[in-house]
């Protein structure tokens, strides 16, 4: 075991990543760039990462900031239940007067499971807990051949247990990132690079030609299609926005008005619908064009048709009364999700 761990940090030493959360040991740049990249590529969060932090530099900085400021400097990265619950756990550590330095007490903060408090506590303070994510369960199913099902309870202690058998103890920040590095590089989840693997020699499922068939899962999440026909109101220099509050997606973002549906509908069916006469005035009657249709956005367990449409009415209309009445280039300032964002992007080119 020793020496794959050997092997391993020498590989990190020739290829790591420069990425600026590895520049100190600080533990709260390293949680925030933990929490960024829980569901994001690097390549994406670097640029998220670097923006929020110049916002908010440190923990007190964070818990002083109201959440839809934080949910702005958030917007595009998705999953926004990580922002809401990174901001609450930073008012956490500043009620506790400082930041955890203990596995027990980085764990204990809201949204940090096992793998982010093992990373934060291996990489700030050099303790040993090795991580366990996804890349590790690929390198890990592979190089050893394992073939019980990672999102099955033996599974999750077998591969718990042989992480925490690899872990260099001298060096276990070291070590917990070079095997990041080594899953995002080198043990990729498509095309991996075998040919040159410093661990090709020692790798069961390379030896057996099964290298595409690890990891092993058993279950397999359900898709639910949801079909959205969001309106873009004009009315002179003021539209209409919602906040999401339901137990749903994207709760306390903001939105266009919204018609959800059961089933896709077409331009003629969508202009008839009650739930759409119900948000204009009486004898109002909007000019209604089709701007996008078919837009698709997959998320983990949905996805969603989006329809996009224009309505212009006058500036003091009465439709659209149970949504926020904004000027238009006030948009900017309210956290919306990606789907909405990409619109709102695209129509201003």
């Amino acid at each position: 075991m020793g020496e794959i761990s050997a092997i391993l940090l020498e590989w990190y030493s020739q290829n790591k990543r420069e990425l600026p959360w590895r520049e100190s040991k600080d533990a709260y740049r390293i949680w925030v760039s933990e929490i960024i990249l829980q569901q994001t590529r690097v390549s994406q969060g670097y640029d998220y990462f670097v923006r929020f932090i110049k916002r908010f530099p440190t923990v007190e900085a964070l818990a002083l900031a109201d959440e839809e400021e934080v949910l702005v400097y958030w917007q595009g990265l998705g999953y926004y239940s990580r922002a809401r619950n990174l901001h609450a756990a930073s008012r956490q550590v500043v009620a506790m007067g400082g930041m955890p330095c203990t596995y027990e007490g980085v764990r204990s903060l809201k949204g940090v499971g096992d793998y982010t408090a093992a990373a934060i506590c291996s990489i700030a303070y050099g303790l040993p807990y090795a991580v366990v994510d996804g890349n590790v369960y690929r390198i890990l199913s592979r190089l050893m051949g394992i073939s019980v099902p990672i999102d099955s309870s033996s599974g999750k202690r077998e591969f718990a247990l042989l992480a925490n058998e690899l872990l260099d103890r001298r060096l276990p920040g070291e070590y917990n990132q070079a095997i990041m590095d080594f899953g995002a590089l080198q043990c990729l989840p498509q095309s991996p690079q075998c040919e040159s693997c410093p661990l090709a020699g020692r790798c069961v499922a390379y030896a057996s030609g099964t290298v595409s068939q690890f990891p092993v899962k058993q279950h397999r999440t359900a898709t639910k299609n949801r079909f959205f026909n969001y309106i873009y109101v004009r009315a002179g220099a003021y539209t209409f926005i919602s906040k999401r509050e339901a137990d749903d997606i994207w709760r306390n973002l903001y939105e266009l008005p919204l018609v959800e549906t059961e089933e896709e509908v077409g331009e003629e069916e969508f202009y008839a619908l009650p739930q759409l006469q119900r948000l204009v005035a009486e004898k109002e009657k909007p000019q209604f064009r089709l701007l996008c249709r078919g837009v698709k956005h997959v998320l983990s367990h949905r996805v969603i048709y989006a329809n996009f449409y224009e309505a212009v009415l006058p500036e003091n209309t009465k439709s659209f009364s149970s949504c926020l009445k904004i000027r238009e280039e006030e948009l900017d300032k309210y956290p919306v999700s990606r789907l909405v964002s990409l619109f709102l992007e695209k129509k201003k080119d």
